[in-house]
């Protein structure tokens, strides 16, 4: 029996791909195997050491300590993508809520006052003021391809818009997902002077801390419009009211409201909605759950963000199977596979794979492993972790 521990309310949907003849689940939990979350924040917790794995119901990861589970073995798995039809969608509509000064609009006509004479001549004045602008022939820029960067690029030519992408890290499968039509900036600095709308779709780091920065700010096109919906801290917020206020920046559209944001007239700030949808949430859930459900029954690893994709199918009539995390270092394969070879146990079928700084094996061997065997390569210099499935 496995068990699972809730640090957040996690959708039905995905909680029902865990057969409870199999799995127990509770937010309050002894000894779990794994932990499914969503916005708990993990840092300085005590982890449990039971732990195998940690599922995120979401993309991004921020509120887990990935490095800690790495050193420990233990991968992190997130869902990325499966939110990204939500976001896609808002994306769109914060790009209409900006061109045609909808928010705007709305609050002005909420505020008037007066007979329906008199509201038709306010009206008359607004009309006038809130004028916007289309989409089609404009240039958007999406730094960031990836599931969601993809679909919001995509989209963007069915409404009749150039578009840019940059993502020096797009992956084989979402080069094949992403339209002809986009054109590839060889920098966000190639990109930023020429785009009418520009729009950010990576994780925070390091690297993309104030990737919007003033020095960018400064030649981008006037009356451009900037997009978050990624991460708080992607975009230099100083940098963007201040081009607001001069007016070379026509709006600044995001998911993360701030104090100096508030209040400003050429700002949509919305609560964090851009995965708040039910449907984002109960995929998020199923992807997540399945990922987990995988790892803990085969040892096969899909969306991790710290360990490499491991997918090894089952063999029949095999002993046991070894999932083994470790350092990524010269021999540590060989290592493994003469302790096996010492023990008089046969290799049915193996793979290998890295990922920075963490490797992943796994093993099915046709016939059973002592735990001997087990402790043997657990002494291994570098191992992280061994499982017997």
């Amino acid at each position: 029996m496995y068990k699972i521990l809730t640090l957040n309310n996690i959708s039905v949907s995905g909680l029902d791909r865990l057969p409870r003849d199999r799995y127990e689940v509770a937010s309050e939990i002894q000894h779990p195997d794994a932990i499914l979350l969503r916005s708990f924040k993990m840092h300085g917790m005590d982890i449990p050491a039971t732990l195998k794995a940690v599922g995120r119901a979401g993309a991004g990861v921020n509120n887990i300590p990935v490095d800690k589970m790495s050193q420990r073995g233990i991968p992190v798995f997130n869902a990325s993508g499966a939110n990204a039809n939500a976001v896609k969608e808002l994306v769109v509509a914060g790009m209409l809520l900006a061109s045609r000064n909808i928010c705007q609009a709305w609050n002005y006509t909420d505020k008037l006052v007066g007979d329906d004479a008199a509201l038709s001549k306010q009206v008359e004045a607004g009309k006038k003021k809130y004028a916007g602008f289309e989409l089609p022939g404009r240039t958007l820029g999406v730094v960031g391809l990836g599931a969601i960067g993809i679909r919001v690029a995509n989209v963007a030519l069915s409404l009749g818009m150039k578009v840019i992408g940059y993502d020096p890290q797009i992956t084989v499968k979402g080069a094949w997902q992403l339209a002809a039509e986009v054109e590839q900036a060889h920098s966000v600095d190639d990109m930023v002077s020429r785009c009418d709308f520009i729009t950010f779709h990576v994780p925070l780091v390091d690297a993309t801390r104030n990737m919007l920065n003033a020095e960018r700010v400064a030649v981008m096109k006037k009356g451009a419009v900037v997009l978050n919906f990624a991460r708080d801290g992607i975009v230099d917020e100083e940098a963007v009211c201040k081009a607001l206020d001069s007016g070379e920046l026509y709006a600044y559209v995001t998911d993360f409201p701030s104090g100096s944001l508030n209040g400003h007239e050429r700002v949509i700030a919305l609560p964090h909605l851009g995965a708040s949808t039910a449907e984002a949430e109960d995929n998020c859930a199923i992807m997540v759950a399945e990922q987990i459900k995988d790892f803990l029954e085969n040892g096969n690893i899909t969306n991790a963000v710290n360990f490499p994709e491991v997918v090894m199918p089952r063999t029949n009539n095999i002993g046991n199977r070894l999932a083994i995390a470790n350092s990524n270092v010269p021999n540590m394969v060989g290592q493994i596979s003469t302790a096996l070879a010492d023990a008089g146990l046969n290799i049915v079928d193996m793979l290998n794979k890295s990922k920075g700084d963490i490797a992943y094996t796994l093993a099915d061997v046709e016939t059973e492993v002592a735990d001997v065997v087990v402790e043997r390569i657990k002494a291994i210099d570098g191992v992280l972790s061994v499982r017997v499935l």
